[in-house]
């Protein structure tokens, strides 16, 4: 990982807190591409948390989070490898509803 990415990775850490920790698992959970099951570390989707957080001030339902979600992993895979936006539609309602409980919280 390169120091710059680093740094932003440290910096989105501290101002998103648990959230950060939160979307990661629960892409890990869901590991919509099969990264994970194939062996990849814990942190394989800590890139793609980078990006969607940042987002989800647009959001205004779950289907806004899961264009987001869908947009960033065709983004840093390709949309082949990312499949269709249907894939992402579980995670999305799980990132919805922990933004909401996150956002209410600040």
């Amino acid at each position: 990982m390169s120091e710059g990415r680093k740094k932003r990775q440290d910096s989105l850490k501290a101002a998103y807190g648990t959230l950060y920790t939160e979307v990661s698992q629960l892409l890990r959970e869901a590991d919509p591409i099969r990264l994970i099951v194939i062996g990849a570390p814990d942190d394989e989707y800590d890139p793609e948390v980078s990006t969607i957080l940042p987002r989800l001030r647009e959001a205004k339902s779950p289907r806004d989070v899961q264009r987001i979600v869908h947009g960033e992993f065709a983004h840093w895979f390709g949309a082949e490898i990312a499949g269709p936006a249907t894939d992402y539609v579980g995670v999305s309602e799980d990132i919805w509803k922990a933004w909401n409980k996150f956002h209410l919280s600040a």
